[in-house]
């Protein structure tokens, strides 16, 4: 197996994009990336999206992307996992050039959300999850999250208030972030009093329906020098792992097991620790997830990822900053494209090319990216 080297990023502009489609918003990302690289030129291509077929009628969107960045006859592929479509699509793509399949890869996340309506979008987002038991009988994500929180806040002590605090740091991160959807300081008092959407979780507790893309270039670490402008960052090491994808079949809804093992897989391969980790992007589909993420990493003891944001340690200048790009909640998720965005974050971060959200000089950066309520997750970790 060949080390892994991320050579580009790239990523167009989160937001409503109404005058772009899926394969505009690919192509942006894409050629941004691929503009980090001496010519541009690939050998596979990775493609990371879920809702393609449901809320834009595109599927085949491996033959979409090649076509329409001028590489037709390139070998290309999607990924599926839910939210985590690009983590996968990172994965399958590092897997082929470590196992020397191929040089030079492209790996593109991308969805177009909001050409539906609410209630579509809901469906589409719905397939996540359990059909026969939880969809069937009227749940859905806010509500599965909300049931997740209450329990956490029963078992553990963890707080309103400590959700809140979550919502406040990665809008704060968002407003640094140009490509975030959006830039806007809110308060505690604000999320708390924002609409109600599944007790406790209200509005601004809840990522939003977002259009986007992001791209990674990667190729082995020895010929990164070759085939990059820039200094490489190197892949450390990817684990992946699912649970039941029906909340109700777990043992402990309060624990996020394929996040768990995931990172353990990762933190293995890499020979690292949690306390090795520099910074962190992780999915805060809701706020209560990013609380319970950051216990199944293994920054926070279980039962005190609440307390963690709250004394601070998440924050830009804490011990472990998280999300700072604004996460899920404030950069926006366009599911497929997700994975792929936390991965570009930690690039450019390691690269100290985050301006005023930088966070130092950072030498490990982890990016933990999640289906469903934790039905399939995945953990990279990268460094320089």
């Amino acid at each position: 197996m060949r080390d892994v080297a991320v050579i580009g990023v790239g990523m167009s502009r989160w937001g409503e994009l109404w005058s772009q489609s899926l394969r505009d918003l690919s192509c942006e990302a894409a050629l941004k990336a691929l503009a980090q690289t001496k010519d541009g030129g690939v050998d596979a291509i990775h493609v990371g999206c879920m809702s393609g077929g449901l809320c834009a009628g595109q599927e085949h969107l491996a033959s979409v992307v090649a076509d329409y960045l001028g590489f037709s006859g390139v070998p290309a592929s999607r990924s599926e996992s839910a939210c985590a479509s690009g983590g996968a699509a990172f994965k399958a793509a590092y897997a082929e050039v470590a196992a020397g399949l191929c040089d030079v890869a492209l790996v593109v996340g991308v969805e177009k959300m909001t050409d539906v309506g609410g209630d579509e979008a809901t469906y589409t987002l719905g397939t996540a999850a359990d059909q026969e038991y939880e969809c069937y009988n009227g749940a859905t994500f806010p509500g599965l999250y909300a049931m997740m929180a209450v329990r956490h806040m029963h078992e553990f002590g963890t707080t309103r208030r400590q959700l809140s605090l979550v919502a406040v740091k990665n809008h704060a991160n968002g407003l640094k972030n140009p490509e975030a959807q959006y830039h806007a300081k809110i308060t505690a008092e604000e999320v708390e009093g924002s609409a109600a959407v599944a007790d406790p979780l209200r509005l601004l507790d809840c990522s939003p329906i977002t259009d986007g893309a992001a791209a990674l270039v990667l190729c082995p670490l020895e010929l990164a020098k070759k085939f990059g402008k820039n200094s490489p960052v190197k892949v450390l090491g990817v684990g992946h792992a699912t649970d039941t994808i029906a909340l109700h079949s777990r043992k402990d809804v309060c624990r996020l097991s394929a996040v768990e093992k995931a990172a353990q897989r990762a933190y293995k391969t890499a020979g690292l620790k949690p306390g090795d980790i520099d910074l962190a992007e992780v999915h805060d589909c809701f706020t209560i997830a990013e609380i319970m993420v950051t216990e199944a990493l293994g920054f926070a003891k279980r039962g005190e990822g609440g307390k963690l944001v709250e004394s601070g340690a998440t924050g830009l200048g804490g011990k472990i900053p998280v999300n700072t790009s604004g996460g899920l909640k404030s950069k926006g998720h366009p599911v497929g494209a997700t994975g792929v965005a936390q991965l570009v974050e930690l690039v450019v971060q390691l690269r100290q090319e985050a301006g005023d959200r930088q966070v130092g000089k950072p030498k490990i950066g982890l990016a933990q990216n999640m289906g469903g309520t934790g039905g399939s997750s995945i953990v990279s970790i990268l460094g320089v």
